[in-house]
């Protein structure tokens, strides 16, 4: 049953009503509030509302002015046209319905609503309990009804004007065999950066610093990953302790740009990035999160589309429709499957695309917003949308294939068209130079891009997204330097955070003194990046892991907006010498287009040119036995990449150099007997992970047998015999 408050004296007194002459019919499209250069046309899309009002406020967003209905409703948007408004115009809505949470219905006029097309937001949200529909500590808790009036405490919408100069800005598209990832932070990235102004640090500004872009740039990057910039809610639970949501992760504006980002203001402020870095030849990725929104479930507050339209925006239980269905894990789930929740995610991510010339997405929790009720289904209209979208399909759609909901693990699943994110990758390279047994095959596969996942259907290597680190879990530092996590700063006990995180702290727990250790930590972290940076597919490296920064052991920094979760700029000595090797890896994988074939490595033999594409070797250099493979001792291995090998559908041999890699994740020296190759002279050794020093070429004849060190990542190149 349903409690109204019959009195209450904090009940919303309506403002006075424009004159009737002053609002016009409008359109319904496009929906949102947008200027046409005389005024300004809103659209609001509720499939079940009975009235919508505008309400208008001053130039500070605290004073509400006036309330204006929108005066028409066509295909269940509703509009209306304001010929006197224009930019800088700051409003939301109040919406009319009925208040029946049994079945899904939670009109409130008395909240204020955030315009879900909103361009930009103003203000920042303040917890109170007049932001929720019903009334705290009521018996009848999310059945009952509240008439507070929300606006002082939530952020407005703002009108904006979409003009901007691009001059010679365009997408910078580079290809996916040349793609390397760095995620990172808008605000983590510069907030500790000695050459990013004090006003500018942690805003998009502080990212088009010269020398931040000059650190990306030269370490050979090609596309940055920024963690979500969409508007965001700090959760109370967080604030209350003294944190917030730092990563982002609860979106309650698409359109929008968290206002905080903005060190101006300004939304132009983010276009001006995005021109930098394509000037700096960078792409600009996008983390969006459209799986679930900041308004939580039955018990969250009323900020958007729970009060526009709860049973059209967001998947409820169909037995009971006051609950809703939470496979994102944070509350509630957003329900694509609704034409109008699919335009308005497609919209979003065009408006992003087109406008804002943002280069490509990775889509958090990506397995629901291809779920219907009955589960996941590659052929969702979304994810059928993206693909068929004329804009859409033209730039970078990553997926973070899985979710807790049922049938949330899909990695491999994705249709055509669409990376993911492969966590197998993570977990078995970390598995096997931690020296787990029996990994061997694994990690064979991993290299090869994971053929068994994504090599069908005419996907590409390029599919798999590798990555040893990413924004959840231990930076590469805290990965070989604890056994155990350590979240005590977020204040949940050291509950919060993945226990199963396949790191190896070498003998001590956190920093040590000890040389050995000391020197073993950092060799494994340059076969981390060896191995990454060396497999087929895209790789992804985290922001600061290229010069050995660290969390402290903290594997859940979502919550830490402080010098725990910012990157520390100041290297010691480690840390120069891993940035050093890792650009040399960054120039080998570009250098060398067999690290990044186009076609997946499967080890057939070709017998119209003659060739293997890749050779499983053994340390005699003989080819890998069945019994081999199944030694779950066994942790050296040789992977030969023949660069005649076929390239492309045409049958013609490859004019690729042709490579060696060796991997030794024994805790003793292997003895690899290097093998001899037709038409080769002998091998340069370019990289060895126990040497980082080495430059250059060191030559190594055929059948010499090589100290593999334990611990350690070999490559070779072959030199052929005109080469001499």
């Amino acid at each position: 049953m349903t409690t109204r408050p019959k009195n209450s004296s904090r009940k919303t007194e309506p403002k006075p009503a424009a004159e009737p002459s002053r609002i016009r019919e409008g359109l319904p499209f496009p929906l949102g509030a947008t200027w046409d250069g005389l005024g300004v046309n809103f659209a609001l899309f509720s499939a079940n509302a009975t009235k919508v009002e505008l309400c208008l406020f001053d130039s500070s967003g605290e004073v509400e002015l006036e309330r204006i209905e929108l005066p028409e409703y066509t295909d269940e948007i509703f509009h209306g046209y304001l010929p006197d408004a224009h930019p800088g115009l700051i409003y939301g809505y109040r919406v009319h319905g009925p208040y029946d949470p049994q079945n899904g219905h939670r009109f409130n006029p008395n909240k204020l609503l955030i315009d879900p097309y909103a361009k930009q937001l103003v203000g920042q949200l303040r917890w109170s309990e007049a932001l929720f529909g019903y009334t705290i500590g009521h018996p009848d808790a999310d059945l009952s009804y509240d008439e507070r009036d929300s606006a002082p405490f939530v952020p407005k919408s703002k009108v904006i004007d979409p003009a901007y100069t691009w001059g010679r800005d365009q997408r910078v598209s580079v290809p996916w065999d040349r793609t390397i990832i760095y995620e990172t932070h808008v605000r983590g990235i510069s907030m500790l950066h000695p050459s990013v102004p004090e006003d500018e640090r942690g805003t998009f500004a502080g990212l088009m610093v010269e020398d931040v872009l000059d650190h990306i740039r030269k370490l050979g990057i090609s596309s940055i990953e920024l963690l979500p910039i969409h508007a965001f809610v700090n959760d109370q639970h967080l604030l209350q302790k003294g944190l917030n949501n730092y990563w982002g992760y609860n979106s309650i504006a698409f359109f929008a740009p968290h206002p905080r980002y903005l060190a101006n203001g300004k939304i132009a402020e983010f276009k001006e990035m995005v021109a930098h870095l394509h000037d700096a030849g960078l792409e600009v990725i996008l983390d969006v999160v459209y799986n679930h929104t900041a308004e939580g479930n039955e018990q969250g507050p009323t900020l958007s589309m729970r009060g526009i339209d709860n049973v059209s925006y967001y998947r409820l239980n169909p037995e009971n429709k006051r609950f809703y269905i939470n496979d994102s894990g944070t509350g509630n789930t957003l329900d694509l499957s609704h034409p109008c929740v699919l335009q308005m995610v497609t919209d979003s991510l065009r408006y992003w695309a087109s406008e804002m010339h943002v280069d490509g997405f990775r889509f958090d929790l990506a397995t629901i917003l291809g779920r219907y009720h009955e589960g996941f289904d590659e052929r969702h209209s979304f994810l059928v949308a993206c693909r068929q979208d004329p804009v859409l399909r033209q730039v970078k759609l990553i997926a973070e294939p899985w979710d807790c909901g049922p049938g949330g693990y899909q990695v491999g699943g994705f249709a055509p068209g669409w990376v993911e994110w492969n966590d197998r990758f993570r977990d078995t390279v970390r598995a096997f130079w931690k020296g787990d047994d029996g990994q061997l095959a694994d990690f064979a596969a991993r290299m090869t891009a994971s053929g068994e996942l994504f090599n069908q259907r005419g996907r590409r290597p390029y599919c798999s997204v590798n990555f040893v680190t990413a924004h959840d879990g231990f930076t590469l530092r805290d990965l070989v330097s604890y056994n155990e996590k350590h979240n005590e700063a977020n204040d949940e006990n050291n509950q919060d955070g993945t226990n199963h995180n396949i790191s190896w702290n070498h003998g001590v727990e956190g920093p040590t003194d000890d040389p050995e250790i000391n020197a073993l930590r950092l060799r494994q972290m340059r076969n981390f990046f060896a191995t990454l940076l060396l497999a087929q597919g895209t790789p992804m490296i985290v922001a600061g892991d290229e010069f050995s920064r660290t969390q402290h052991g903290n594997n859940n920094a979502y919550c830490q907006d402080s010098e725990t979760g910012w990157v520390n700029w100041e290297m010691d000595e480690d840390g120069k010498s891993l940035l050093k090797f890792v650009k040399r890896l960054t120039k080998l994988r570009l250098t060398y287009p067999v690290l990044r074939r186009a076609r997946f490595m499967v080890g057939d033999f070709n017998e119209d040119i003659g060739v293997k594409d890749v050779t499983w070797l053994a340390p005699n250099a003989s080819e890998m036995t069945t019994e081999q493979w199944h030694d779950r001792h066994g942790r050296c291995l040789g992977m030969l990449m023949d660069g005649r090998a076929q390239v492309s559908g045409i049958r013609r041999p490859g004019a690729d150099a042709t490579l060696l890699l060796i991997v030794n994740a024994h805790h003793e020296v292997v003895n690899f007997t290097l093998p001899q190759v037709p038409e080769g002279e002998n091998w340069n050794c370019l990289l060895d992970t126990d040497r980082p020093l080495l430059r250059g070429r060191e030559p190594w004849e055929f059948g010499s047998a090589f100290a593999v060190t334990g611990r350690s990542l070999l490559l070779f190149e072959l030199v052929l015999e005109e080469e001499q």
